[in-house]
Formats: structure tokens, sequence, C-alpha cells
């Protein structure tokens, strides 16, 4: 064949393309993203509508239907779900595992565009959001403290601490769990508003139209230019209760202290976060889709070992959940194995051919092969996973079957014909070229339908299989043309086919096996 020929009559173009793949093969191992399985979820597009004070029954009537009703015709949904809560209402879409989530989301967005005339008017306008399995916390860190209360240690991580996180390469975005954010309770008593012809909504009104902070324009000078605000009068509980809700028929002044009780609480006392039974603040870290999970692990550790020192007295952060620690087990294992087989793969190479120099030719193409197979993964979008590796774990075996059958044609040719080892691999790789290429086809021919399989089995072994039908095509073009020039290099007249060592040793056998039996039937007596 033309590329085996000129890999034998220019050794150093086989050495390139070798050693092309493999130095495009490292960069693009450094650039994929770890996780544990290949990316099988399926889009999910979530609408949500905030109806504050109204019941779940009335939500369910006012919006939650009205939302269903403009979805249903929209192309490749699987199912919809929809949830309806006092002063909430939710509905989940799930669509097609090919469709495409941003195209699903704009659907959904052109679907309910025209809505917001008919919803409420207190209604808050809907909220489109895709969910994405990679928005889960893959490591929890927490902060505790002797000396502050959840209130306190809640506005510190939002102060100090999230924007420190946030910093680092590959994370999204920083989650605190468990806050409890400081917050204005006004407790109001309904007697006292109705002996005063008030409501909740005149109170709202008040507090919307007094409780604001303006721009008033800027002051101007020849040399200085300053900005002047109306800064806002209430900012204590006190300050609060002076507030002027209306005027009565006497001119008395009725105050949001007549009709309520003001006092600094938190937005949602109901929330409790702890660790080891004690009240904690939860700090948890969402990668980016396409980061490393183990690198970002690493990088939230070095951080929360370095803020640790600059803490506040009495204030700590602690360990608590960790999901890159299984992540990493199980990838060492997995590589563990992949080394084990390269290796048993060897042994069993040399036990056959009984020569260092011949085992060298199909042992070069394990690496190369492997390697360059992280190409087609970092193109295809693929990840490093499970199953991308054992896929190159099962393709250990096949990989050299090329390498083995051009060795084994041009040892041939060195013993029989006697042939020089440069012209040996000349011809002999002329001679079985097409029945690599066949072979290679046959196997690609196996695995590359599993592609074809749909729903989340489909897309589960897809990677599996082009990784292993990559492998296999990466062999077969370094039998062709690395294992022929080193086979021309590296052999001599001394390495013996395994065709004939491997007679040689059975016509032994059958020797000794016909002596045995002859002197056993010999010395039976007879009957």
């Amino acid at each position: 064949m033309l590329i085996s020929d000129i890999s034998v009559k220019r050794p150093v173009f086989a050495s390139v393309i070798s050693l092309i793949l493999i130095a495009f093969g490292l960069v693009s191992f450094q650039r994929l993203s770890l996780r544990e399985y290949p990316d099988i979820d399926p889009p999910v597009v979530t609408v949500e509508v905030s109806y504050p004070g109204a019941p779940a029954n009335i939500v369910e009537t006012r919006i939650t239907k009205l939302l269903e009703e403009r979805i249903a015709g929209i192309e490749g949904i699987e199912y919809v779900e929809s949830s309806s809560q006092d002063g909430e209402a939710s509905v989940t879409i799930e669509f097609a595992i090919d469709r495409d989530i941003d195209g699903a989301a704009n659907d959904v967005r052109d679907r309910i565009s025209g809505i917001q005339d008919n919803l409420p008017e207190e209604a808050e306008p809907p909220e489109v959001q895709k969910v994405d399995s990679n928005d889960d916390v893959i490591i929890w860190r927490n902060l505790a403290s002797d000396r502050h209360s959840i209130e306190e240690l809640t506005d510190y991580a939002e102060r100090y601490l999230v924007d420190r996180y946030s910093t680092l390469d590959g994370v999204a975005r920083i989650r605190i769990g468990g806050g409890l954010r400081y917050a204005m309770r006004v407790w109001l008593d309904r007697q006292e508003l109705a002996a005063r012809g008030l409501s909740v909504s005149d109170v709202e009104d008040a507090l919307r139209s007094e409780n604001v902070e303006l721009p008033a324009g800027s002051l101007e000078s020849d040399v200085r230019l300053f900005k002047a605000r109306v800064e806002r009068k209430f900012k204590e509980p006190e300050d609060f209760g002076k507030l002027v809700l209306a005027e009565g028929d006497d001119g008395y002044l009725i105050r949001l202290a007549d009709v309520a009780r003001v006092e600094l609480g938190v937005e949602e006392n109901r929330i409790m976060f702890r660790g080891n039974e004690v009240p904690m603040v939860g700090i948890g870290t969402i990668k980016q889709s396409t980061a490393n999970t183990i690198d970002v692990a690493r990088q939230v550790k070095v951080l929360t070992a370095e803020i640790n020192k600059s803490l506040p007295e009495g204030m700590s952060i602690e360990e608590s959940y960790d999901a890159s620690v299984f992540i990493e087990e199980a990838i060492n294992e997995v590589y563990t194995t992949l080394f084990i087989a390269i290796a048993c793969v060897i042994v069993v190479i040399y036990l056959f051919f009984g020569s260092v120099r011949a085992t060298l030719v199909p042992a070069v193409t394990v690496p190369v092969s492997v390697i360059a197979t992280f190409i087609v993964v970092y193109s295809l979008g693929f990840s490093i996973n499970l199953l991308t590796l054992l896929a190159l774990v099962l393709a250990i075996g096949l990989v050299v079957d090329d390498a083995i059958v051009m060795l084994e044609n041009i040892v041939r040719r060195i013993q029989e014909p006697g042939e020089p080892p440069l012209l040996a691999a000349y011809r002999g790789a002329r001679q079985v070229g097409f029945a690599v290429i066949a072979t290679t086809l046959v196997l690609v021919a196996v695995f590359v339908p599993i592609t074809f399989l749909e729903g989340d089995i489909g897309r589960l072994f897809t990677e599996f299989a082009l990784t292993i039908a990559a492998a296999v095509c990466f062999s077969s073009l370094v039998a062709l043309t690395l294992s022929p020039m080193l086979a021309s290099k590296v052999l001599s007249h001394q390495s013996r086919p395994i065709t004939l060592a491997w007679s040689g040793s059975i016509v032994i056998i059958r020797r000794h096996a016909h002596r045995l039996i002859s002197r056993w039937i010999t010395n039976v007596p007879p009957r």
C-alpha cells in the first residue's frame, strides 16, 4: 500500500505522524472535562409565576391551567408536570432527549409571551428557566461559629466569601444554603386595622410609596460635580413605626405602630441548616458545564484553607460534602485497570513472540492509539468518564491486532525467503495492508451502529462506541505506518516467527504424548 511504502522508505514520515498524534492527544486530554457519567440528562424547562397572597386553588385556576394550555402544543414534549402552591405556580416541561435545550426554551418563551394580559394584575411576569444537571453542587463547605448568629454568618458569607469563591476557575456560581437574611418584619393586627377602616393593601401601598430611595439630580460647579439622592427615612424598626398610613376624620395621623408590630427579623425563619447538630451556613460550589470536577474541588479546598486563616475569631469553614471524592477514586481505579491491561497485553505478546525486539513493534501501538483517541473524544464534545475509560480498557486488546498481523507477516518473510528486514517490511506491509484495513472496518461496523440507539441508552453508550471505534482506527493507521518502519529497523534474521515457534512446540508435545500413550498401552494387563 502507498502509505506503508512511504513509511518504510521514509521512516521520519512515520515517526512524525505518531508524534503528532501523541502531541495533539495530550493537548486534547488536558482540555477534556471530567465527570462520572456522560451527559444524558433530557432538556427540561421550567415556568414559574408568583401570585402573592393567592391560595393554591386560585393559583391553579387563574394561572397554572392557562400556562398548561399555552404550552401543550410545543414540539418534542415528553411530559408536563405542574404544581400550584400558595402564591406560586410552577410548570415543568421535559422534552425529548434529542431536543436542543436553547430551542426548547425559546419555544416556551414564545408561547407564553402573550399570556401576561390574561393573568391577574397582581401576578408577576412568568419566568422561564432552563434546568441543567450541572447546576448541582459538587462541594459543600459549612461556615460555623460559636459566637455569631446564623443571620450574622449569612451576612458575612454573602459579603466576603461568595465573591472569593466565585473567582475560581471553572466555578459557575456559589449557592448559600440555610441562610437567614435580615428583613424588617411587620406583624399586622387585624382588629386595629378594622377599627381604623384600613386594609392590608393600604399598608402595602404606604410602604411602597414612602420606603424608597430616589435620585435627586446633581450639583455642578466649575471644578466639582456632586450626585444627589433622597435618602430613605426608614432604617430602624422605630422609623417604620412612625410611617403615616392615613389621616382620621379628626385630623389624627394613623401610624404603622398603631396597627402593627415592627421588628428586625429574617425573611424566612423556617429554614434550618445543621452539621453535626450545630447550626451552620452552607457554601455550595456549582461548577461550569465544561469544567473539571476534581480540579474545581481542589481549588475550593486550597482557598478554604487560606480563608480559615483570616476569618474572625470563633468562625471557621468546615468540610461537609464533596462529590469529587467518589469520582476521583472511581477514575483512578479505571486508570489503574488501564495500565494493568496494557502491561498484561505486552507480557502476553512477549510470551508468544519470545523476543524483546519483536514485542516492541506491537507494544508501541498501544500508547500511541490510546493517546490519539483523546483527539476524537475532545472533537466530538465528549468527556472523560467511566464509560469512555472503559472503552479504552476494552480497546487495549483490539489495538494490537493489526500490528501483530503486520509483524507476523514481516517476520515470516524474514525467516522463510530470507529477505532483508527492510525488504521484508516493504513487501510484507504491502501484502497485508488491505487485510488490516478490512479488520478495522469490521470492528468499526460492530461498534458504530450502537450510536443509532435512541433514548437514554443511545446517549449513554454513544461515547463508549465511538471511543472504541476511534482507538481501532488509530491502531490501523499506526499499524500501516509506524509498525512496518519499526520492523525494518529492529528485526533481524534471528527473530523467530510465532507460527514456527509454536508449531515446533506442538510437534514436541505430540511426540511425548505418543510415547506416553504407547507405554501405557503396552503395560496394561490383558483381561
